[in-house]
């Protein structure tokens, strides 16, 4: 019995800053980020969007698309590490304003958030596979909603992003298969993570005394930032070593003895930028292909590689199973747990627009999270996938956005905009969070704009 995605869709916030205008505010040549990096456009939220609208809009668009009901779904795994609460899981929250409106009650339906930085949308497919497969006449739905937001005029501020991503597992699909084991690799480390953070009191009410301030009665304060810690250069060294390490376990749990690289079609890969992962994939392929790598000149293993990455074999490898992948996150920046999925349906709708042929209908998918693990898995076409990937209109919707200036990106970034940069039209946002009400303070709500 196959088991796979059946149907996708997604969400970005309509606005966007050119990165052109980022790197000449930021005094940055811009080919280095654009011809370097692949960047060319971030998107951003508006001040009436969170990951919950983003969330709730790729799944309310989904069930529309494919003409299914709420009651008909029996989970609703959601991967983040943006989540707003720590307690209430998102996933409840995306349910509810959904429920509300499509007037469709369900109280059999499972949601849980899974967290692993980047991978977690991973680990929540990897999970409702596994659940459809011993429930095959049952459906689950997958959603990764993410806001990646870094400090400004930090080295990651450039890779910002924002988006939300929709997956409908069932047996059956019309997209794609998995059939084979998952390759792991993980280690303990703090390349990237989002730590609960303390400042004492007495520094920011300059009283010794622990008066009560804002109901807090502690006399540390807990700091809680959207933005991340992180050592950019230590985090690609982890990125390297878990896919390498999960590559090569993939191989050994599927007892491959054939060229994997080869009869991978298309090749998806977590991209906190988008040239991430050309830059990276070359560590596997000098492992696979170690006769190219003796070829090159170099007096070491790294100068090597360096050489082996601007070989005509690579390049090939990277304009072929590579590339379409990248062209939506060049379009929308990183989205974290969102990531290898918008680069699984950008290559897939960029190949539906050209009409490939493939020669195996294999895609190799190679998931990483920071803190740090790495998955790699393949699937498998089906044969009419592309009338799925078509009904998304990717790249049409993407042409289809507004751009900001600096001055407005910095406001959004400060939270200083409260009102709406644009009107919404036919999509949930944040109407209010509860300030006075002693039982709900920091509650969410929301509603959808017509």
């Amino acid at each position: 019995m196959k088991v796979g995605i059946n149907a996708v869709q997604y969400d970005f916030p309509k606005i966007y800053l050119d990165i052109e205008e980022l790197a000449i505010q930021r005094q940055i040549e811009p080919e280095k980020l654009q011809k370097g990096l692949g960047l060319y456009k971030m998107s951003l939220l508006d001040s009436n969007q969170d990951i919950i609208t983003l969330g709730a809009n790729a799944l309310y668009k989904l069930l529309v698309q494919e003409n299914i009901t709420l009651p008909e779904i029996s989970r609703i795994y959601v991967g983040t590490e943006s989540s707003l609460d720590n307690s209430k899981p998102m996933a409840s929250y995306i349910l509810q304003i959904v429920e509300e409106k499509l007037q469709q009650k369900t109280t059999n339906c499972d949601v849980l958030d899974i967290t692993f930085a980047c991978i977690g949308g991973v680990d929540a497919l990897q999970n409702c596979l596994d659940f459809v497969r011993l429930n095959p006449n049952k459906k689950a739905i997958v959603i990764t909603t993410d806001n990646a937001k870094y400090d400004l005029n930090s080295t990651g501020e450039y890779t910002q992003g924002a988006g939300a991503i929709a997956l409908l597992i069932t047996s059956n699909p019309k997209i794609i298969a998995f059939d084979s084991e998952f390759g792991i690799a993980t280690s303990g480390v703090f390349d990237f993570f989002k730590p609960k953070q303390y400042i004492d009191k007495q520094k920011i009410t300059s009283s010794e005394a622990n008066d009560n301030w804002f109901d807090i009665l502690e006399k540390e304060i807990t700091i809680i930032k959207e933005q991340p810690v992180f050592d950019g250069y230590y985090s690609n060294s982890c990125y390297i070593n878990r896919i390498t390490e999960a590559f090569e376990h993939f191989k050994q749990e599927n007892n491959y003895q054939f060229d994997v690289i080869e009869n991978w079609d298309l090749i998806c890969m977590h991209l906190p930028y988008s040239f991430q992962g050309r830059r990276t994939f070359v560590e596997i392929f000098a492992t696979e292909y170690p006769e190219l790598l003796e070829k090159e000149k170099g007096e070491n293993k790294g100068e090597k590689i360096k050489a082996l990455s601007k070989s005509e074999a690579y390049k090939n490898i990277v304009q072929q199973k590579l590339q379409p992948a990248e062209i939506s996150s060049s379009e929308i920046g990183n989205i974290y747990t969102g990531s290898l999925f918008l680069g699984f349906l950008s290559a897939l709708y960029f190949s539906a627009k050209e009409n490939k042929v493939f020669k195996n209908n294999t895609i190799g998918f190679i998931a990483y999270g920071s803190g740090s693990k790495s998955k790699v898995f393949e699937g498998n076409l089906t044969e009419n996938w592309q009338q799925q990937i078509l009904k998304t209109n990717l790249f049409e919707t993407l042409q289809n956005r507004t751009a900001i200036d600096f001055e407005t990106y910095e406001k959004l970034h400060k939270k200083e905009i409260k009102e709406p940069i644009l009107k919404a039209k036919s999509e949930f946002v944040l109407d209010f969070i509860e300030t006075e009400n002693p039982h709900l303070k920091g509650a969410r709500y929301y509603k959808f704009a017509e």
